[in-house]
C-alpha cells in the first residue's frame, strides 16, 4: 500500500508523489503508473460510438474508478442511453435498462416473491440485480418507486420480504433526466439526489460533431465494441483510488469549500446567504476528495492538488445546494455560484 512520511501533510500536494515511499515490490505505484493508459483506451473505445461529449464522459468514469452513480441531466436525442449502453460494454459489465413509468412498481426493479411448484415461496430478482442500471427518466416514475434504489444505491444491497440480498460488485446507478419537459413528472426527493456522485449536463454537440454524429448514424457501418475493462480490474481501479494519498491542505480545502456553501455557516458570503437556502452536505466532501484522486490519477499525478477538487467541483455540488426564490427571480444560476466560491 501506499505509505506517507507524517511530516508531508503541509508539503504542497503536487510534491506528495515523489516523497512516497516506493518500492519495487509496491504494485500499486505500477498500477497507478498504468492506470492513465487504461483510462485513454476505454475513451478511445466509447469515441467509437459516442462524438464529442469528452467532459461528460470522463466525468462518467471518473465515477466509475470512485464506485459512484451519475445523473445524466439532457434533452432527448443526445446519446444519453447510448452513452450508457457503450461504457457498459466498453467495461465487459452485465446491463439493465429500466424504463421508469408512472405505473413502475418497486417490485419492478428490487424484484418479488412467488410460488413455486413446490408451493414455497422462491425470490426472482429484478432487474437491480446487475453490474451498470441504467435509470432511463427516472423522474417519470412516483416517490414510491424512486425510494426502491435508495438501499441500493448506498448500501449496494436490496431488502425484500424480510431478506437482505448483496448486488454484485462492482455496481452502479446511471440515471437520465430530461430537463425541460416537467408534466408527468416526480422530482427526485433530496435524499436520492445526493446518492448521486456527479450531476452531469449534457450540451448540444458542437456544428462539427453534429456532422460526424450524422454520417455516423446514416451509413450502414456500425461500430463495434471491445472490452478494455474486466469487472475484476475495475473493482482493483477502485481499491487503487482509495489508496492515493492526499494533503491535509488539500482535503481542508474541500470541506471548506463545502462548508462555504451552507448559508447559516460563518464562512458563507454574502452571496451564498442571499441567493441559498440549503448548502451541501458532508456527503459532498467526500465525493471532492475522492474525485479528485481519480482525476490526479487518470492524469498521472500520485496525489491530487487543490486544482483537482476544482475542477470536479461543479457536477459534485450543482444537485447539492438549493436556491431560494431571490436567486430564481434574479437569475442566479447554480454554475454561477459555485463559481463564485471557486
Amino acid at each position: 500500500m501506499f505509505v506517507l512520511m507524517t511530516s508531508i501533510n503541509r508539503i504542497p500536494s503536487n510534491t506528495i508523489g515523489k516523497r512516497i515511499i516506493m518500492s519495487e515490490q509496491n504494485t500499486e505505484v505500477k498500477e497507478l503508473d498504468n492506470l492513465k493508459g487504461q483510462f485513454a483506451a476505454l475513451k478511445n473505445e466509447i469515441a467509437k460510438v459516442i462524438v464529442g461529449q469528452d467532459k461528460v464522459v470522463e466525468e462518467l468514469i471518473l465515477s466509475i474508478f470512485c464506485t459512484g452513480h451519475v445523473l445524466l441531466v439532457g434533452v432527448p436525442g443526445l446519446a444519453k442511453t447510448l452513452l450508457v449502453k457503450t461504457i457498459s460494454e466498453a467495461l465487459g459489465l452485465n446491463f439493465s435498462r429500466i424504463q421508469f413509468t408512472p405505473d413502475l412498481m418497486p417490485s419492478d426493479i428490487i424484484g418479488a416473491e412467488i410460488l413455486d411448484e413446490n408451493r414455497n415461496f422462491k425470490f426472482i430478482k429484478g432487474p437491480v440485480f446487475s453490474n451498470v442500471i441504467l435509470a432511463d427518466e427516472i423522474n417519470r416514475t412516483p416517490p414510491k418507486t424512486q425510494a426502491a434504489l435508495l438501499e441500493a444505491m448506498q448500501e449496494r444491497s436490496v431488502t425484500a420480504a424480510g431478506h437482505h440480498h448483496k448486488l454484485d460488485k462492482p455496481f452502479f446507478v446511471l440515471a437520465t433526466q430530461n430537463p425541460i419537459e416537467q408534466e408527468g413528472t416526480y422530482p427526485l426527493p433530496e435524499a436520492q439526489l445526493d446518492r448521486f456522485m456527479f450531476n452531469l449536463k449534457v450540451d448540444y454537440p458542437s456544428f462539427t460533431e453534429e456532422v460526424q454524429i450524422v454520417k455516423n448514424t446514416t451509413s450502414a457501418n456500425e461500430q463495434t465494441i471491445n472490452e478494455v475493462l474486466s469487472a475484476g480490474e475495475i473493482l482493483k481501479i477502485q481499491d487503487l483510488i482509495r489508496k492515493i494519498p492526499v494533503a491535509d491542505n488539500v482535503v481542508e480545502y474541500a470541506v471548506t469549500l463545502v462548508a462555504k456553501t451552507r448559508p447559516e455557516n460563518n464562512l458563507a458570503s454574502d452571496q451564498v446567504k442571499k441567493y441559498l437556502s440549503w448548502g451541501a452536505g458532508p456527503r459532498a466532501s467526500q465525493f471532492l476528495v475522492l474525485a479528485a484522486k481519480a482525476h490526479a490519477a487518470i492524469n498521472g499525478k500520485y496525489s491530487p492538488d487543490i486544482e483537482d477538487v476544482k475542477t470536479v467541483a461543479l457536477p459534485i455540488l450543482r444537485h447539492r445546494i438549493v436556491r431560494n426564490y431571490k436567486a430564481e427571480a434574479e437569475g442566479m444560476s447554480i454554475e454561477k455560484l459555485v463559481d463564485s466560491l471557486l
